[in-house]
């Protein structure tokens, strides 16, 4: 055979495997194309929770508090609104109670969380490192379940799910900013989790009170995995942030530089839609607790007015901080005395126990040292 028909031959059996390869790839990427269809129509069509599945408790150990991040590359953590995954992946889901354990839940807002303070330096923390023990000898655990925004309705929703984990008490730190009625519904969590939050409302009995919000209609393509997409990443990334934050224990990006407190103060003296000088019982909602009370029973509730900056700089004789104005932080402490007595409730107001200087960038964030004073001062010991 001449040296043309060698190339001629050759030609036709290149041609040939090239052909091969490209109906190989064009299998290859018409099966990955179903696949991805088909995956999509299973995640939409069975509301797939992948929540549930958490990399914490199992290859890593369990976190200290529920995600929340608004640095997620420093922290080593995402603030993420799946319910299912924040307590998945929380040191308290990692095992059953113990029968020498007294489980206490704290919960509030993102001082009891611990913004600006790390993970060992929480009040959680302080308490457990007290080491205490009850009469007949149960060692008492400490699990910080508080969560930034104030909110009381917020409240109830963590402490709804907080309930099945047997807790024997609970410490609910509260202030006068969680109570407005305006404010209940106000936290991104409530927001990404409407069924859960109508489903919370008809359990309280506040349909009344608070008006559910609206469920948006959801469509096909969002219920699937691509329109799952942002928060499906956050809840990946957030997993592989286990491995960083078990070397580091870092979950909370702490500057160097913490803005100041703002200590000089504006004359307004109206809180919300309120006017001196009377602050009305139906515009705080004191029946969220109150129902909150209700379904927790047995377990005891105590409430606690927590502390917060007492301003002594321009207008401080109009407004104790940022957040209230004299006269009705005055009236909510007294109707907070009343509720009390008449719930027959345990409540510690300890609204003034840490001095100014302990107060970090709001009124209501303590330093590191102002913390702990937090557990030797009051009648938590």
């Amino acid at each position: 055979m001449s040296s043309g028909g060698f190339l001629v031959l050759e030609y036709k059996v290149m041609e040939s495997k090239l052909g091969n390869l490209d109906r190989f790839w064009l299998r290859v990427i018409l099966k990955g194309v179903l696949f991805f269809t088909g995956f999509n129509i299973f995640f939409a069509i069975y509301d797939f929770d992948y929540g549930k599945f958490s990399v914490y408790n199992h290859l890593f150990p369990g976190r200290f508090r529920l995600p929340y991040s608004d640095q997620p590359a420093e922290s080593y953590n995402v603030t993420i609104t799946n319910l299912d995954a924040m307590f998945a992946s929380h040191l308290i889901a990692g095992s059953p109670k113990a029968p020498n354990e007294y489980r206490v839940l704290l919960i509030g807002d993102s001082a009891t969380w611990g913004y600006l303070l790390p993970p060992d330096q929480t009040l959680a923390a302080h308490l457990n490192q007290a080491n205490l023990r009850t009469p007949d000898n149960k060692a008492v655990v400490f699990y910080n379940l508080g969560y930034p925004v104030m909110s009381l309705l917020k409240d109830a929703l963590i402490l709804d799910r907080g309930l099945t984990y047997q807790p024997d008490l609970v410490l609910w730190l509260v202030t006068l900013e969680s109570f407005p009625m305006e404010k209940q519904l106000f936290s991104p969590l409530l927001e990404k989790n409407p069924r859960e939050v109508i489903r919370l409302i008809e359990k309280l009995s506040l349909s009344q009170t608070i008006p559910p919000p609206q469920l948006p209609p959801t469509t096909f393509w969002q219920r699937s995995l691509f329109g799952q997409r942002k928060a499906l990443a956050d809840w990946i990334r957030f997993q592989i942030y286990g491995f960083l934050w078990t070397a580091t224990g870092v979950d909370h990006h702490i500057p160097e530089q913490i803005p100041e407190k703002q200590v000089d103060l504006s004359d307004e003296q109206n809180y919300y839609s309120q006017e001196p000088p009377n602050l009305r019982h139906d515009q705080l909602a004191f029946e969220v607790i109150n129902a909150t009370i209700r379904i927790s029973a047995p377990t005891p509730i105590i409430l606690i007015n927590e502390p917060m900056f007492i301003s002594s700089g321009l207008n401080s004789e109009i407004r104790y901080n940022f957040y209230y104005p004299r006269w009705a932080y005055d009236q909510y402490r007294e109707l907070l005395v009343k509720f009390c007595q008449y719930q027959s409730l345990t409540c510690w107001d300890i609204w003034n126990l840490i001095s100014p200087e302990e107060f970090t960038n709001t009124a209501i964030h303590m330093t590191s040292q102002g913390t702990p004073k937090l557990r030797n001062g009051s009648p938590m010991l």
